[in-house]
């Protein structure tokens, strides 16, 4: 499985995407947690509620020490190694540069041609990990929509993206 993507068509510079390197990107999202922390806001009694809570704990046992360095190294080290993640597409297609007449971003996979309006196409998220594992099946990359309206049928086996 290969999982480099051209990035093609109406842009002025035709880009590679590598699938296999986001995972050290920090813009990464975490596709456990992304489409249900938009719609679970705290209202600000909630917030007070717990930050009450927390003073009273500190009161009666005492401050606990922050994690450490080590720590926290540790918890990231086996959050990549477990966790299911994905990026947004607009950083990439912002690079590829479309030119002013394109109008869609064609996803070209293995079972067919899916055609994404263009306004739209930057806010697409291509999940690259499943698990702490790579899409090696079906992959390099889903492609979710910013809604999360296909986490269950998403648009796989990604062969390139074509600006038209």
């Amino acid at each position: 499985m290969n999982s480099i993507i051209p990035f093609k068509g109406k842009v002025n510079f035709p880009i590679t995407l590598d699938a296999g390197v986001w995972i050290f990107d920090d813009r990464r999202i975490d596709l456990n947690t992304y489409f249900t922390d938009a719609s679970e806001e705290e209202t600000e009694e909630e917030e007070f509620t717990v930050v009450s809570k927390h003073w009273d704990r500190v009161i009666k046992e005492g401050a606990t020490a922050p994690p450490t360095l080590k720590s926290e190294r540790q918890f990231e080290k086996v959050k990549i190694l477990t966790g299911t993640f994905g990026i947004i597409l607009e950083p990439f297609l912002k690079n590829a540069e479309p030119t002013e007449d394109a109008l869609s971003l064609i996803i070209e996979t293995a079972d067919g041609d899916y055609s994404v309006p263009l306004a739209e196409a930057y806010q697409l998220i291509l999940a690259f990990s499943k698990d702490g594992k790579p899409l090696r099946e079906d992959g390099p990359v889903h492609i979710l929509f910013p809604d999360g309206s296909n986490q269950e049928n998403p648009i796989k086996n990604v062969k390139a993206f074509r600006v038209d």
